[in-house]
């Protein structure tokens, strides 16, 4: 297919009529139209040329209008669909709205009516595409996310790509990189804003409860289940799930998982019959799921199903260009929080700072100014600086003892518990990580 020099215009409708009849106004509007009489065709056409705009029927045999909106969601997001039918039905509309649409008329329509309806979507299509930052423009946050460095760049670049569609997506990170700060700015920087953003941490909910909390139960289910109570997976419907530590998950709730996500459906313990739901699936993970998946103790047809995108969250450590921002954007919050002026922090603590390896990431960045705003009037110094932070760096090693960045990481955990008295609730929070995340690290560490 020929690049055309006007904006094209993808034609779908089963009446060969009417296909005939919105080319001849696209002509007219001097646009360039595509036609395709099913959902197949359309897809194809789709796949194999630029395509400015989409215009289908709901009503169409074997495949329907509502699942090409739904397929152009997951693969096409930045095509605008423009939906017409015969048929309207109020529930039609919302569904088509949620799943990505942007306008929805009705047969029959006057030329007047389509062409303001097309032009809507051309403009807003032209809109967007101005206000786009330029390649160049260097982002400081994006809601409520901060960072100028080139692998935050990145994440936000991807967040954009992938907030008005349904495909899953994989947030992956050290515990205090601000996973699920990532999955609220895809939720509400999206088409879906206004349905609900259900967060579960995984990690939290014991096994045995963790499949009733999700995909809920019937009365009588098991012991204890006096009544029939909904899941985060109906509390959900329409909007979005993020499941956090998402490699906590047993087995059964990995399989359940993976039938919600391939057939959209969940069964309630004690159930018979499954239900339908609408989520978009966002999941979190701190652990490594391709080493889980070599040990057996994770679905490797559920992680390439969680995984479509994946978004990796660098550790602070990797990102020191960005440590001044944060420290200022803390320092400001907690000043007005506590009725404070900011504190004073000199250029020596920043360096400081940055020569820190961080193993809570932002988190723990985050408690250490909230600790000095309580603590702290005017200006900051070393000396009030935790003790483990003012200890001498281990010794360089000789490019013949290079070590590890894991060894460098349990050095640096031994560290604090040395300065800690050896007090893992104490090492815990001045690391910003919760006490299961030390002792799995120390586990993991040796």
């Amino acid at each position: 297919m020929n690049a055309p020099t006007s904006p094209s215009v993808l034609l779908v409708d089963d009446a060969r009529d009417m296909l005939e009849l919105l080319r001849r106004s696209m002509n007219a509007m001097g646009l360039t139209p595509f036609t395709a009489n099913n959902v197949v065709d359309a897809i194809e056409v789709l796949e194999h040329g630029p395509v400015d705009l989409v215009i289908t029927d709901l009503n169409m045999p074997e495949v329907s209008g509502i699942q090409l909106v739904r397929y152009m969601g997951e693969h096409f997001p930045h095509i605008p669909v423009l939906v017409i039918t015969g048929y309207p039905k109020l529930e039609d509309a919302v569904q088509v709205m949620k799943l990505g649409a942007v306008e929805y008329i009705v047969k029959p329509f006057t030329q007047e009516e389509l062409r303001e309806a097309v032009e809507r979507v051309l403009s807003s299509l032209a809109a967007r595409t101005t206000e786009a930052p330029a390649p160049e423009q260097v982002r400081e946050s994006f809601h409520g996310i901060l960072g100028r460095s080139p692998a935050m760049q990145e994440v936000y670049r991807i967040i954009e790509r992938t907030r008005n569609n349904r495909a899953t997506v994989l947030i992956t990170g050290e515990s205090g990189t601000g996973k699920e700060m990532v999955a609220r700015a895809i939720h509400y920087n999206s088409a879906f804003a206004a349905a609900p953003f259900i967060a579960v941490n995984c990690g939290a909910i014991p096994d045995q409860l963790l499949e009733s909390e999700l995909f809920g139960h019937m009365k009588g289910a098991f012991t204890g289940a006096t009544t029939s109570r909904a899941g985060f997976f109906q509390a959900a419907d329409g909007g979005t799930l993020f499941l956090d530590e998402i490699g906590n998950a047993s087995p059964a709730v990995q399989a359940k998982l993976l039938r919600a996500i391939q057939d959209k459906e969940i069964t309630m313990l004690g159930a018979t019959k499954p239900q339908h739901v609408d989520v978009r699936l966002i999941s979190a993970a701190n652990n490594d799921l391709l080493a889980m998946i070599r040990q057996g103790t994770f679905r490797e047809d559920l992680y390439y199903r969680l995984n479509l995108i994946n978004i990796h969250l660098p550790p602070l450590r990797e990102r020191t260009e960005d440590i001044p921002l944060l420290v200022d954007h803390f320092n400001h919050k907690f000043s007005r929080e506590l009725g404070k002026k900011p504190l004073r922090i000199p250029a020596r603590i920043l360096e400081t700072f940055a020569g820190y390896p961080w193993p809570g990431n932002v988190r723990e960045l985050e408690h250490l100014v909230h600790r000095l705003m309580i603590l702290k009037d005017g200006a900051v110094d070393m000396d009030d600086l935790p003790a483990h932070m003012k200890m001498p760096a281990p010794h360089t090693p000789t490019p013949n003892a290079l070590v590890s960045l894991a060894e460098l990481e349990r050095q640096h955990i031994l560290r604090v518990l040395e300065s800690t008295g050896q007090n893992k609730t104490r090492a815990a929070e001045v690391l910003g990580i919760d006490r299961k995340t030390l002792r799995e690290k120390l586990k993991s560490l040796g």
